[in-house]
C-alpha cells in the first residue's frame, strides 16, 4: 500500500470550508478511483494559519497514477481548494506502508 502525503494552509476564517470541501468533494472523487484505500485529513494550528495534512492510501503506484496522472508527484489541488487555502505544497511525497497497526474510530473516507 502507498501513502500519498500533501500539506495545505488556510486562514482560520476559511479552514472549516476547506475541511468540508475535503470531506465532500475530495472524498467523492477519491472513492471513484480504482485502488483507493482510504484517507485521513489532519488539522493543526501553524502560527496564524491552519495546517492541513492529507494522507491518502492507494493499493499501489498504478492506482496513484490513475488518480494523479503522469506527473503523479504533483499535487492535485482543485479550484475550490485554491480559493480557501493560502498556500499548499506543489509536490507530494509517496511512502510504502510497511506496518499498518490500524486506528480506532471511523474507517477511512
Amino acid at each position: 500500500m502507498i501513502a500519498r502525503i500533501w500539506r495545505g494552509w488556510a486562514p482560520p476564517a476559511t479552514a472549516d470550508e476547506y475541511q468540508r470541501h475535503y470531506a465532500s468533494e475530495v472524498a467523492g472523487h477519491l472513492s471513484q478511483v480504482p485502488g483507493f484505500r482510504g484517507a485521513r485529513l489532519l488539522r493543526s494550528p501553524d502560527g496564524d494559519l491552519v495546517l492541513f495534512t492529507s494522507i491518502t492510501y492507494f493499493e499501489d503506484m498504478s492506482a496513484v497514477r490513475s488518480f494523479a496522472g503522469v506527473s503523479f508527484d504533483r499535487a492535485v489541488v482543485e479550484e475550490a481548494a485554491r480559493r480557501v487555502l493560502t498556500r499548499w505544497d506543489e509536490h507530494v511525497t509517496h511512502h510504502e506502508v510497511v506496518v499498518n497497526l490500524g486506528l480506532a474510530g471511523p474507517e477511512p473516507v
